[in-house]
């Protein structure tokens, strides 16, 4: 099998699990120095209010606010347990990346669900053996948008 275990496809982001999309955005501007963001978006889909920052070494980290108790990060804020959530993947078929993974003993946590994020493009989440997440994302040519310049936040 050649290239990363998921296909054909290319590390997106790390996804944090936060409190308050704000402080979090404040709190890694400083501690890693990102000053490029998206702008903010709201995903009532997939339970969350989220921001994609990238650091200097083009590291990008998405920040993940619960939109409510039925969200699907809302048990990893109130335990502090996987606040780093997990990491992302873009792929361009997310049937053969999900085969690839559970060939390989990872078994899937959610059904695929569009994601605004990516403009509605499919999103899907593996956990692995090692006990760790994976999500991939059906958009194999996806660029983030980095030029938000903090005045008004759109889905706010």
């Amino acid at each position: 099998m050649s290239g990363s275990i998921v296909g054909a496809g290319r590390f997106d982001h790390l996804g944090l699990v936060i409190k308050r999309l704000e402080k979090g955005r404040e709190r890694m501007s400083v501690l890693l120095a990102i000053s490029e963001w998206t702008a903010p978006i709201d995903d009532p889909i997939n339970g969350v209010r989220l921001q994609f920052g990238r650091d200097p070494a083009g590291m990008v980290y998405e920040l993940l606010e619960p939109l409510g108790e039925s969200s699907p990060v809302f048990g990893a804020l109130q335990s502090g347990k996987a606040i780093l959530n997990h990491v992302a993947y873009l792929t361009a078929d997310l049937e053969a990346g999900g085969a690839r993974l559970a060939a390989v003993g990872a078994a899937r946590v959610s059904e695929p669900k569009p994601a605004i994020a990516y403009g509605g493009r499919r999103i899907q989440f593996f956990v692995t053996p090692l006990r760790f997440i994976i999500e991939l994302i059906e958009a194999p040519d996806h660029q983030h948008d980095f030029s938000w310049n903090g005045a008004v936040e759109p889905n706010a």
